[in-house]
């Protein structure tokens, strides 16, 4: 459920029903009305947005890259991030990589592998649809519920006719809208489990450190060096 915002819940309420004391003067409450209404109109509109919008916008963003691929790296990465961290829950898929390790490592690095997680995500997309090949990215209208989460089903299409490639995102509904906490590559194969097995190694030999050492390694690789979290 999602609450009202602090200004909202600092009201001196009654109980049983009756008319709450606002402190603002009868002159006052206009404006104040209307500042409330805008903040609530956007997370009235993420309520309404159905789980397969933002998978629509990551799509329509992935064709956009892989027709400005001869921009730089950078560029390519600043107008994909936005469309990235909208539909990707990435603070809840990195916490349910590392699993339950995550309560161990301190606050300030818990961000800072965030950070890098977020750069490795946005450039390893960035890096991969470079070439306009003329591929449709396509979001099907077939869904199926897998307990309070959607999985909405998506494929890329060849321009040359040859088998779509299916690439599934199960959404789940949380402050932020529908977010996507997994990818289904193939329509199975969950990419967290995939990750998870990857970061099994550097968190074994030195932590969350060493995790991160190893992903902005991953990131220079990929940007070319370009990118810095």
């Amino acid at each position: 459920m999602i609450g009202l915002p602090p200004a909202a819940r600092a009201l001196p309420w009654t109980r049983w029903g009756r008319r709450p004391q606002t402190p603002f003067p009868k002159a006052a409450r206009g404006p104040w009305r209307l500042g409330l209404l805008l903040v609530l109109l956007p997370i009235a509109a993420l309520a309404d947005t159905p789980p397969t919008a933002p998978i629509d916008a990551l799509n329509a963003g992935l064709a956009n890259a892989e027709k400005t691929g001869t921009q730089s790296f950078q560029d390519r990465y600043n107008a994909l991030a936005p469309i990235v961290d909208r539909a990707f829950d990435l603070p809840q898929i990195l916490k349910s990589i590392v699993g339950l390790r995550w309560a161990q490592i301190p606050p300030d690095q818990q961000a800072r592998l965030l950070a890098v997680f977020r750069a490795f995500t946005i450039s390893s997309y960035v890096a991969v649809f470079k070439t306009d090949s003329g591929d449709t990215f396509r979001t099907l209208p077939e869904g199926r519920n897998v307990g309070p989460d959607v999985v909405v089903e998506s494929e890329i299409v060849p321009k040359q006719g040859d088998d779509p490639t299916r690439i599934d995102y199960v959404m789940r509904h949380g402050p932020g809208g529908w977010q996507a906490v997994d990818v289904l590559q193939l329509g199975t194969i969950s990419q967290a489990a995939v990750q998870r097995s990857d970061f099994r190694g550097p968190l074994n030999d030195g932590g969350a450190p060493k995790l991160i050492e190893s992903l902005q390694q991953k990131v220079d690789t990929l940007s070319g060096g370009a990118i810095k979290p």
